[in-house]
């Protein structure tokens, strides 16, 4: 069960970021196109706009599922850093079920919709593809922020009270200067001091 449950992690970080990436790398070469056929030739894809909104979006929601793996979205540790370990524990494991349904909710609900734009046969007005393609991206990115998310679960719900860990905005920027302070040591050695 746990090789299928950390195969599954890993097609769903593949997934994830190729669609991310692809994405943006997509979004603005077709933008950059664009933008030199109008000026330097008079001429626009009449398409370009509204598929580099598309990629855009694509590579905006798959990109939050790999924040979501990182654990890189925004959160206010004011509350759970300063209470015992216990009580960090409990409230974390709260949110963490709260994020989980509110990611289900959506992506049942995104899904109920793009079953409703199905049924009315809506189409983009450039592209003239069926809207249910772009809409996609809702339910299944949301499916799969709430996977990420369920995995931080299980990981602090077997992870013991006082061994949790909470960093903020000071403690990273400590340790990035003392990386820096390590790598200009590095470089000194290397090159003597020249630089």
């Amino acid at each position: 069960m746990k090789t299928i449950f950390q195969l599954f992690s890993k097609l769903i970080g593949y997934i994830s970021i190729s669609i991310a990436t692809f994405g943006i790398i997509a979004g603005v070469t077709l933008a950059f196109v664009n933008v030199v056929a109008r000026y330097a030739f008079d001429y626009s894809f009449t398409w370009a706009a509204e598929l580099t909104v598309y990629f855009f979006l694509w590579s905006m929601f798959f990109a939050a599922v790999y924040c979501f793996k990182i654990d890189a979205h925004i959160t206010i540790n004011l509350f759970v850093e300063n209470v015992p370990k216990k009580i960090s524990k409990i409230v974390l494991v709260i949110s963490k079920i709260v994020s989980i349904v509110f990611l289900c909710a959506v992506s049942y609900y995104g899904y109920e919709y793009l079953l409703l734009v199905i049924d009315m046969e809506e189409v983009s007005i450039d592209l003239e593809i069926p809207m249910w393609i772009p809409y996609m991206v809702i339910p299944i990115a949301f499916a799969f922020s709430a996977f990420r998310v369920f995995e931080h679960l299980i990981k602090l719900i077997f992870t013991p009270s006082n061994k949790l860990v909470f960093k903020n905005e000071h403690d990273e920027i400590i340790e990035e200067v003392t990386d820096v302070d390590n790598i200009i040591k590095d470089i000194d050695k290397k090159t003597g001091g020249m630089l």
